[in-house]
């Protein structure tokens, strides 16, 4: 066993080594989000292999050119390499604790002691490991058919042929094996967690509530997200209490994967369900599309209602039960098509009524429940009779419309608070209110983007493999480490792993949006008539009862 291993690693490259320890050092570097050592062993790990590959790789491609090859470098080389791999890789993991705490402070979190050196190296090491077999395994089944191909064929076709067969071998084997039985089990485990009914969600007695013995839409059938989405918003004595005035109950309508079974038939169960409860005659209505796991974020829907003296309607439909990242992976337009669905019901509806009879209707989402709800609009359809405007928090990289305004801002702005031409239709705001721009006039569409210069899933971008990304450069957003430095290829890994983990950022940092920062984009939106000292109150307010909820465990 030992010779085994010895003569594992004394194979190694020389070459791939060297490279394989300065992407582990570079992959120490900061990013958007604070990782855990877990995190960042297994960032580590990867780099690491894909810097040995890349070693590897010029070691053949400098062969291949026929220049003079230093074949065999000598023991005592090999054995300075790693001697000077390792000593790097110590000082920058001594760094990397002062890096992880520049964006900790920025954030108000507790700082680190230690960035627990010891097992992150473990992990790292063990994945590397783990790769490298992987490795070896493709090069002697790329061998293996080379040579039985080359009885037939010249050697270079071989080679060429052996290798694209090796490659749809593995991939067949991850992608069709692996990955599907991986998703087939998370796709049974999340209908099952959907279909749960919790105790403590109980069924809705009032009848004019979704869900209730009188309602079109079953209680079973919506999901736990939609029984939480239809049991968590504000009662009108919560919203009385606040204003010390008179105020109603708002108006929720969700419908879930399980109520009926095609996408059409639930986008018209939904607006039949608005129709039962008279939600047209309220003056706002506000068409919600959730995240993949049929979530809505409570602090967006919840402020709004507190903004409107609870005279609010939304209706939400719900388009699969996978975490967003899966949702995407499976069934990318699926959530697209639920979009378009609903929005069409529901507008088609909204344009037969009378101008003065309708409500304002308005449009929102979050991550990936942005991007299908910009995608769930054809503006030339509307364009005679337009919704009033919409709300799209994090919208994540993929969003075709926010990526064209992003691209096509004022270049004195920066890309993490950009300004679309005369900032009448679009505005952008993060943590800090930006929305009121001088000598600008909204018109008659008020669509505003809330973003934190800090979320992955908003600013990670491929191209960042080859080029410094925009945000990256001056001036930063304010929640964002100063210590970011761009790696060709390694920048676009850490943002990946960011992304896996935006979700645990404290909130009003990375991807979980803060209840104060929706309130200033809602006053932007939907124009209430609120002062200054009513809009600091209810900030205060909600931080309040987010303070509750954690002190509750909630």
């Amino acid at each position: 066993m030992r010779s085994s291993i010895s003569r594992l690693f004394g194979s190694l490259s020389t070459i791939g080594l060297l490279f394989g320890f300065l992407f582990f050092a570079a992959s120490l570097t900061p990013s958007l989000m604070p990782r855990s050592y877990v995190i960042q062993g297994a960032l580590s790990g990867v780099c690491s292999a894909i810097g040995y590959l890349f070693g590897v790789w010029l070691v053949w491609l400098y062969g291949y050119l026929q220049l003079p090859v230093w074949r065999d470098a000598p023991r005592a080389v090999k054995a300075a390499v790693i001697a000077a791999g390792l000593l790097i890789s110590v000082y920058f993991i001594s760094l990397s604790t002062g890096w992880q705490n520049s964006i900790r402070s920025l954030w108000g979190m507790d700082r680190i002691e230690s960035a627990e050196p010891f097992k992150l190296a473990l992990i790292a090491a063990l994945i590397f490991i783990i790769a490298l077999i992987a490795g070896r395994l493709f090069y002697f089944t790329w061998l293996a058919v080379s040579r039985w191909l080359a009885k037939f064929v010249p050697p270079r076709i071989s080679n060429v042929v052996g290798g694209f067969v090796a490659l749809a071998l593995f991939w067949s084997a991850v992608e069709g094996v692996l990955l599907r039985a991986a998703l087939h089990v998370a796709d049974s485990s999340f209908q099952k967690v959907d279909a749960l009914i919790e105790d403590k969600v109980p069924m809705p007695l009032d009848p004019g509530q979704t869900g209730s013995s009188a309602s079109l839409v079953a209680w079973d059938g919506l999901g736990r997200q939609g029984r939480s989405f239809i049991a968590s918003g504000p009662a009108a004595t919560d919203i009385e209490a606040f204003w010390k005035e008179p105020a109603r109950k708002p108006v929720r309508v969700y419908v879930g994967l399980n109520n009926t079974d095609t996408i059409d038939k639930r986008a018209k169960l939904a607006l039949e369900e608005l129709k039962r409860q008279d939600a047209f005659s309220r003056p706002l209505l506000v068409v919600v599309v959730p995240t993949g796991t049929g979530w809505v974020d409570e602090a967006a829907i919840d402020t709004l209602e507190y903004l409107h003296h609870g005279d609010v309607a939304s209706v939400a439909v719900q388009y699969s039960y996978l975490a967003s990242w899966l949702s995407l992976m499976v069934e990318p337009e699926y959530g697209a098509e639920s979009a378009k669905a609903l929005f069409r019901e529901v507008y088609r509806h909204w344009t037969a009524l009378p101008h003065d009879k309708r409500p304002k209707l308005y449009l929102y989402g979050l991550s990936l429940g942005a991007l299908n709800s910009q995608l769930s609009v054809d503006f030339f359809d509307i364009v005679g009779d337009p919704f009033q405007g919409a709300l799209w928090s994090g919208p994540p990289f993929a969003s075709r419309m926010w990526t064209s305004v992003t691209a096509n801002r004022d270049p004195q702005t920066p890309a993490w608070l950009p300004r679309f031409r005369d900032g009448s239709i679009i505005r952008f705001t993060s943590q800090k209110n930006a929305l009121d721009i001088a000598g600008a006039t909204w018109g008659a569409m008020r669509i505003v983007y809330l973003q934190y210069a800090s979320d992955p899933i908003t600013f990670f971008d491929i191209r960042s493999s080859y080029r410094e990304p925009d945000w990256m450069k001056s001036p930063r957003g304010p929640d964002v480490s100063p210590g970011i430095v761009w790696i060709p290829g390694l920048t676009m890994l850490q943002l990946a792993f960011d992304m896996a983990i935006a979700t645990t950022s404290p909130m009003g940092y990375g991807h979980v949006y803060a209840p104060q920062h929706y309130i200033d984009a809602w006053i932007a939106v939907t124009a209430p008539t609120i002062d200054q000292d009513h809009v600091e109150s209810l900030k205060r307010h909600f931080d309040y009862m987010l303070d509750l909820d954690e002190s509750k465990g909630g």
